[in-house]
């Protein structure tokens, strides 16, 4: 009997490492990946990550999250301009006794909510329509001012201005009071925008500005903008600003601390970041030599005529064992999209063979006493 069971033993042994080509693990191998790469037909290319590579791949396209350019500041005029669609409150104060514009009870004739024509103009009476767009209150009241006094020559003029769509912004998300902002001047940045707000919603991972011109969008992150004031942007009337959370990512599956989704929490991520981010990688698991990012270009990417990739598909492989490959996964940046796989230690295989080996010895040694 003892003799059956310990035959039986060796031939479950034999067959389980016969299959041991196949035995189970969370991650490829780093040659399973890159196979075939060298081949004619490979639909992909393989580029190690060294000091002599960066400067390259600096030069190709970038991919993933859609880039925009942003307007760097300006100064405007510090005093309010009308325009068409502001509110005028127009009073005239006449002493006279036969005055035309007052009651004989009457001191001031109360010409509130004129609001400015497209055109630019509003209407006074006795005097028809003045233009007024593009002035200033004082220079208008100025005018209005001037242009009564050969009906009303003792007539004078005040005139209070309240801003309409053509002086104002909107402020449609991201900050702790969204809405209709008036501008005080024609020197309204993005920041003081973003200050009479209440300033921007802390819960934002990555907060960033994106600024709607007519057709025209422009984007930047909060952080960028708050290091360097070049880029406070003066706003025109009509603008809407826009902050979100940063909505770029990058996956990480493999040998690695966590396989997930993660978001950009700065404006650039290097590969050594992304390692971090995403918890490092599996000590009893993972190859460092066998680091993967694997990114996909757009087909206008592969040409002769710039820098660029070779094919489409690109697996950039980066050796953390070796100090050049430390400080170059330092350096190259990781776009919107990729993925960073921890490729499993080949080791591995060995260590579940002897592992096997061995319970099969300890079982055969029970059964032999």
């Amino acid at each position: 009997m003892g003799f059956i069971l310990k035959h039986s033993l060796w031939v479950v042994l034999t067959v389980s490492l016969t299959a041991c080509g196949n035995l189970p693990r969370g991650a490829a191998l780093e040659s399973e990946i890159i196979r075939n790469a060298d081949a004619e037909t490979a639909d992909f290319a393989v580029y190690p990550v060294t000091r002599d590579f960066l400067p390259i791949v600096g030069d190709w396209p970038a991919t993933g999250a859609r880039h925009l350019n942003w307007i760097g500041a300006s100064k405007g005029s510090t005093k309010q301009v009308i325009a068409p669609g502001d509110t005028l409150d127009v009073f005239i104060w006449d002493s006279g006794e036969n005055s035309l514009l007052t009651a004989p009870d009457q001191r001031v004739a109360d010409l509130r909510g004129m609001r400015v024509s497209d055109g630019g103009s509003i209407f006074v009476p006795y005097v028809g329509k003045v233009q007024v767009a593009g002035r200033t209150p004082d220079s208008a009241r100025q005018l209005v001012q001037r242009q009564l006094e050969p009906i009303v020559p003792s007539a004078q003029v005040q005139l209070q201005m309240t801003e309409g769509r053509v002086n104002s912004v909107d402020l449609v998300g991201g900050v702790n009071t969204p809405g209709s902002v008036k501008m005080p001047d024609q020197n309204f940045s993005v920041l003081a925008a973003i200050s009479a707000g209440g300033g921007v919603k802390e819960e934002l991972n990555n907060p960033q500005i994106k600024l709607v011109r007519g057709s025209d969008v422009y984007q930047t992150s909060v952080s960028r903008l708050y290091d360097n004031p070049r880029l406070d942007t003066r706003l025109r009337g009509g603008d809407k600003v826009i902050i979100e959370g940063d909505r770029r990512y990058f996956l990480s599956l493999g040998a690695a601390g966590n396989e997930s989704q993660f978001k950009f929490n700065r404006d650039s991520i290097s590969a050594l970041d992304a390692l971090a981010i995403m918890g490092g990688v599996n000590d009893n698991r993972a190859d460092p030599q066998g680091i993967l990012i694997l990114r996909e270009y757009p087909n206008e990417a592969v040409t002769t005529s710039k820098p660029g990739p070779t094919k489409t598909r690109v697996v950039f492989s980066l050796d953390l064992t070796t100090s050049d490959g430390l400080f170059s996964a330092r350096n190259f940046t990781i776009n919107s999209g990729d993925l960073v796989l921890a490729t499993e230690s080949p080791v591995n295989n060995a260590r579940t063979i002897f592992g096997l080996v061995g319970s099969a010895f300890g079982v055969l040694n029970v059964v032999n006493n």
